[in-house]
């Protein structure tokens, strides 16, 4: 049994990379289903696959998993290309069916226009100086490394789960310095394209806010933070956390679709996960695209 959203984005599950977590998000999307999938870049990493990173079958679930939404669930699907899948740029735009590969999109629903685009084309070390960012992929892609074999203790102790980079990124001044710009340059754009809101991700920080009256929404990452956007039908969006998810009463093996039902089934309701939404609208419209 699946909770139905109208939208969800995803991004940053750099497949291809001994940190990607392939597997939950592959897991996650057979939970929910959706009316629209955005995939806001970074879902296949390009760079590491030409250096040292290897394609495993739980990489290719991920795209089965995605397959299996367009056909039995006429779930639209819209790829943004990444800096870390720019490869995409000989391609696009293509459509094929369901499947759309596009660079960015804007996206109308309950009378709100979202720029959605990754975010790397407003970060101006990975557009104009592109050795710079190698190396900052160098560095990141260590602290990975090294978070795997501080979890892999505390894990022996019976601790949870703690992000090394995340950690890191909060105590350099540099660094924080540099997501609260991105973030108001991303507000900024979107207020220059005429939208309410901006939907992006690139930073690997989830994050659902204001900025000076723009809303912004960032859907984090499968390396680390392991989340999500997600958008009732009434245009209200929340941020999905993987860990914060309870497996345990529901069957995955199965594709059945519970829309979530409308008002005077409390019972059902009630048995719905809490992050689902309580009811569809009544007047459900197509989201519009262009």
């Amino acid at each position: 049994m699946k909770t139905h959203f109208k939208t969800i984005v995803i991004s940053d599950v750099h497949l291809g990379t001994k940190g990607s977590k392939a597997k939950e998000a592959s897991r996650f999307l057979k939970q929910y289903s959706c009316d629209n999938l955005i995939l806001n870049g970074d879902i296949i990493d390009g760079w590491q696959l030409k250096k040292s990173g290897s394609w495993k079958r739980k990489h290719t679930r991920f795209f089965n998993r995605m397959l299996k939404m367009i056909e039995q669930e006429n779930t639209k699907v819209f790829y943004l290309r990444g800096n870390h899948d720019d490869f995409l740029d000989q391609i696009l735009p293509l459509q094929i069916g369901n499947l759309s590969i596009l660079s960015d999109m804007i996206y109308e629903s309950n009378g709100k226009k979202y720029f959605i685009t990754h975010g790397d084309i407003f970060d101006s070390i990975t557009t104009n100086l592109r050795w710079i960012a190698y190396l900052g992929d160098v560095g990141y892609t260590f602290l990975l490394w090294l978070n795997r074999l501080v979890n892999y203790h505390r894990r022996k102790r019976g601790l949870g789960y703690f992000s090394l980079s995340q950690y890191v990124k909060g105590k350099v001044k540099s660094a924080v310095s540099y997501i609260d710009q991105y973030e108001e340059e991303l507000a900024k754009m979107a207020r220059a394209k005429n939208c309410d809101g901006i939907i992006c991700g690139h930073i690997h920080k989830a994050e659902n806010r204001i900025i000076d009256g723009i809303e912004y929404l960032n859907s984090g990452d499968w390396v680390e933070t392991m989340s999500a956007l997600a958008e009732d039908q009434d245009g209200n969006w929340q941020l999905i956390y993987y860990n914060e998810m309870d497996f345990s009463k529901k069957d995955y093996d199965t594709d059945t679709i519970q829309i979530i039902p409308e008002k005077g089934d409390s019972e059902i309701v009630r048995e719905l996960k809490t992050v689902a939404f309580n009811k569809l609208s009544d007047d459900f419209n197509s989201p519009n695209f262009r």
